[in-house]
């Protein structure tokens, strides 16, 4: 069988599987109710951010981030905000934030974890940076924190700065990620040139896109990227999409997945406006992508629970011209290309990224010799799995950092 042939079987038989698992989902998968919370800029508000940017990774400001916004393993942390690329090359901005651990920096500084987070949403008011991180994330990236290590954890282009963030952009959170560490080079703080990337979900996608590119975009910083950790990752999720249309998919699906379709329909339209997909939308639809530009993530889906996809259309994505190879290029997770080694931890349980989504990906990755490791969780679903997989993944990072 060829790489190609592989490729597509893969594709079908995730295909499948979404729609097997979306049939038999329960309810909501992973949704977090209630409304979010205001802001807290830290007293760096760059929403409307108009001065000057300069090459990517250049640190524009940094402020302390406010104790609410910190971590239990942290000592000191920043809010920064820095300069990167967006969808369409141009210059733009991003902040995120900072968390050196409690311990004294070794010599040579604390080597450093870039985190690329999961959906949060589009909206400006979702940022990470600006939040109080999940209970889960607060412990992952403590633990970070705890074995020695430095985390750079970006917002991503557009999330909390002009412009729409992009979901799922490889390019948007490729550029973000890569940039956030460079730009951490410059703020004056104990950091080691070594360099890990780890991520989740929407995260893993920008890790595993960051990883692919790091050496190339870095280039010149005088960093050492060494590796990545992707648990959750949506991979080949381009094949699915534009199988939808008024026919599919004929079920409900959970509301964590009616939120991820129309993230990625209002960012791919923002990214891609010459295509035009608001003319294949219902009102339904248009509503649906209107409120996935202002919603964040616990809100949309509960905006959006029992809704249809099926009803959001007029005709099937693929009506577009050229429409399919767009997606590939807007959001395909690469298999080929990588120089260092991939961690890619799956739950089985997982309702929002369906397992055979990692394990099409670790097969394509397999199939064109790259240094990839396959770690299965039985018994862990989306979220389970990023806490579940440190037992693997602290001593991977430790080989890779040390």
């Amino acid at each position: 069988m060829t790489r190609r042939s592989v490729r597509h079987t893969l594709a079908a038989v995730a295909l499948a599987a979404a729609a097997l698992l979306a049939a038999q989902a329960p309810g909501p998968a992973g949704a977090v109710p209630g409304a979010t919370p205001a802001p807290i800029w830290s007293g760096l508000d760059a929403r409307d951010y108009s001065g000057p940017i300069g090459a990517p990774g250049t640190l524009l400001a940094k402020t302390a981030l406010d104790p609410a916004l910190s971590l239990p393993g942290a000592g000191r942390a920043y809010r920064v905000l820095y300069a990167s690329r967006d969808v369409h090359g141009a210059p733009a901005t991003s902040t995120g934030a900072v968390f050196l651990p409690r311990t004294p920096a070794p010599a040579g500084g604390y080597p450093v974890i870039a985190w690329a987070h999961g959906t949060v949403g589009l909206a400006d008011q979702c940022a990470p940076s600006a939040q109080p991180r999940s209970e889960r994330d607060s412990t992952y990236l403590s633990h970070w924190l705890r074995q020695g290590y430095a985390v750079v954890a970006t917002d991503y282009v557009g999330l909390g700065t002009p412009g729409l963030m992009n979901y799922l952009s490889g390019t948007v959170s490729a550029n973000s990620v890569v940039d956030s560490v460079i730009s951490a080079q410059h703020a004056g703080l104990p950091l080691a040139k070594r360099w890990a990337i780890v991520g989740q979900s929407q995260g893993a996608a920008a890790a595993l896109n960051a990883a692919r590119r790091a050496n190339s975009l870095s280039k010149g910083s005088g960093l050492d990227y060494r590796g990545v950790v992707a648990t959750g990752t949506p991979a080949n999720i381009e094949h699915i999409l534009w199988q939808a249309g008024p026919g599919f998919p004929p079920v409900t699906l959970p509301a964590a997945l009616n939120a991820y379709v129309s993230y990625i329909l209002a960012g791919f339209d923002d990214a891609r406006p010459d295509l035009h997909t608001d003319r294949i939308l219902t009102a339904q639809g248009r509503r649906a992508v209107r409120q996935a530009r202002t919603l964040c993530y616990g809100e949309l889906s509960e905006k959006l629970d029992g809704a249809k996809t099926a009803d959001w259309f007029t005709r099937p994505i693929t009506s577009i011209p050229g429409v399919q190879a767009a997606l590939v290029d807007y959001m395909s997770t690469p298999y080929s290309g990588y120089d260092r080694p991939i961690f890619l931890g799956q739950g089985l349980r997982d309702m929002d990224v369906p397992a055979p989504s990692a394990l099409s990906l670790y097969a394509q990755m397999k199939a064109a010799g790259q240094p990839v490791e396959l770690h299965v969780y039985p018994d862990q679903d989306h979220s389970g799995t990023v806490l579940a997989s440190l037992r693997d993944s602290t001593p991977f990072v430790a080989r890779l950092l040390r």
